[in-house]
């Protein structure tokens, strides 16, 4: 399995950006499919995940309401569209792919098998 994210770029605060997450296999298999961030000098946090059957979604207190995730199972592309981005959005955005269920949590990065390798997102004040 191969991740390859993209749509990263520079904003200005109110801005919207899509980034994209293309899959080399068939996501329809997918248990579960999400987005995490690392801003410079911070460890890298869960954003938002999408679960296939039925299709949960799970969102971070801090892009609830702003950030939607989808999936394109027929196109094998995960998407998160970021509107209203704030400068404390910057960060580099990777996608990550969890194959079975697991037992820990939705936000954890230890559930993910597989990640893409990030596209940067850049939010000027």
């Amino acid at each position: 399995v191969q991740l390859q994210a993209s749509g990263g770029g520079l904003v200005q605060a109110g801005d919207s950006l899509r980034l994209s997450c293309a899959a080399s296999g068939r996501i329809i298999t997918y248990y579960r499919m999400a987005w995490f961030r690392q801003a410079p000098g911070k460890e890298r946090e869960f954003v938002a995940s999408i679960r296939y059957k039925p299709a949960i979604t799970n969102y971070a207190d801090s892009v609830k309401g702003r950030f939607t995730i989808s999936r394109d199972n027929a196109e094998n592309t995960l998407y998160l569209q970021m509107n209203s981005l704030e400068p404390d959005d910057t960060a580099v955005y990777y996608c990550a792919a969890q194959l079975n269920f697991k037992a820990s949590s939705y936000y954890q990065q230890s559930n993910y098998d597989y990640w893409g390798q990030g596209t940067l997102v850049t939010v000027s004040s």
